[in-house]
């Protein structure tokens, strides 16, 4: 189709999350023929040369740089991934903004509340079009949770309950990174994963209101890094220790503007759950659950006045939104990248069509706002106003 939009692309950072959306942005032609717009993979910024040349050999990226100013700066650059460290992201954003791209940064957009807000006052004085990493909204079927929901399936919300607990934190001999060190990552499991669970609440439930919890560091001390280990390598016992500056565990009691109790907790070294962001939703005619281990199956327990009584599996299909794009029939799976690749094509096509897209750095605010009164209540252990 000849009215197609080329949009040419950087992408800050080619670790997981830069890979994962430059794979996305690959595939979209191949998933989306009626889109109105063509990614093209322009430069890729990273400080490791070897991920510079694994972004031009093996994702076709036209070039790539070790200097993300170049990058973001770039004439020929319409589109800015943000995928670096959390505490790298500002400075990204705010040399993209001023240079007039549209930016999709990978949350937590910073590693403290104030930078998220920094970001947001960026992007507003220069009017730029934004996009966060929240990709868990896109499953099909939680989608689909937000229609039921919407449509008054549930009654009214009564109850929430989100939980996020990960393994990647849980080896005592894991080293070290990035995300252990406040001056890096900024806070811990508050920022990385609780931010994810926090998101679904809002775009499920709405505003939450006022807010207490508490907080853990588990694993105290970790083995340092040497140079040429990655994020995920591991140390040995003996190796040199450092501390972890961040925390590793929090839960919230919450309660929301429409009235809803709510309940969370995060934990990046529990030892069973491997990726499990959950949700349970309440409501007086019935209620969900939905869990990302198993992200295309959706729980569901209508009430009702007949004898059977449990919840109902509803299985992933191309009956859902954005589903048969990458598999058709019912009961056919999709994986987490598939969801980043729903996010990358929304963001793209709103701008496009000329479409508000959320969660943009709005949506992100909010989710940060909650985590600063999260903070607040560790310090005064009472109930804070968000």
């Amino acid at each position: 189709m000849s009215n197609r939009k080329d949009i040419s692309v950087a992408v800050v950072g080619l670790g997981w999350m830069g890979q994962a959306h430059s794979r996305s942005l690959i595939r979209i032609p191949t998933l989306f023929p009626e889109r109105k717009f063509n990614p093209i993979l322009t430069v890729c910024a990273d400080f490791d040369l070897n991920r510079g040349k694994q972004a031009v050999e093996d994702f076709g990226f036209k070039r790539s740089t070790t200097d993300w100013n170049e990058a973001v700066a770039a004439p020929d650059v319409d589109a800015v991934w943000v995928c670096a460290p959390n505490m790298l992201h500002i400075p990204i954003i705010k040399a993209a903004s001023e240079a007039g791209k549209i930016v999709f940064s990978e949350k937590p957009i910073g590693g403290k509340p104030e930078q998220t807000l920094e970001a947001f006052n960026i992007a507003k004085k220069n009017k730029t079009f934004t996009g966060v990493g929240y990709n868990y909204l896109w499953a099909p079927l939680v989608l689909h949770a937000k229609k039921m929901i919407a449509s008054g399936e549930l009654g009214d919300i009564i109850h929430y309950k989100g939980r996020f607990f990960s393994m990647y934190g849980s080896d005592e001999l894991g080293l070290l990174s990035w995300r252990f060190k406040f001056d890096q990552a900024g806070y811990g499991v508050s920022s990385d994963i609780l931010s994810h669970s926090v998101s679904l609440a809002q775009f499920l439930i709405g505003d939450i209101t006022e807010v207490v919890g508490m907080r853990q560091t588990t694993i105290k001390q970790r083995p340092l890094p040497s140079n040429n280990s990655s994020h995920y390598s591991r140390g040995k016992k003996g190796d040199p220790l450092g501390e972890v500056e961040n925390e590793d565990f929090a839960s919230m009691l919450c309660r929301f503007k429409n009235g809803a109790t709510g309940t969370f907790e995060t934990s990046r070294t529990v030892v069973g759950p491997e990726s499990e962001n959950m949700f349970e939703i309440y409501g007086t005619k019935g209620a969900l659950k939905w869990n990302h281990e198993s992200l295309n199956e959706l729980l569901y327990y209508k009430k009702d006045e007949i004898l059977e009584s449990g919840f109902t599996k509803i299985l992933g299909g191309d009956r859902f939104d954005y589903h048969g794009a990458f598999v058709p029939g019912q009961g056919n799976s999709l994986g987490t990248e598939d969801l980043i690749c729903i996010e990358d094509y929304s963001f793209l096509n709103s701008w496009v069509t000329g479409v508000e897209f959320k969660p943009s750095f709005a949506e992100a605010l909010e989710v940060v706002s909650v985590q600063k009164a999260l903070i607040k209540s560790w310090e005064s252990k009472s109930w804070e106003m968000v």
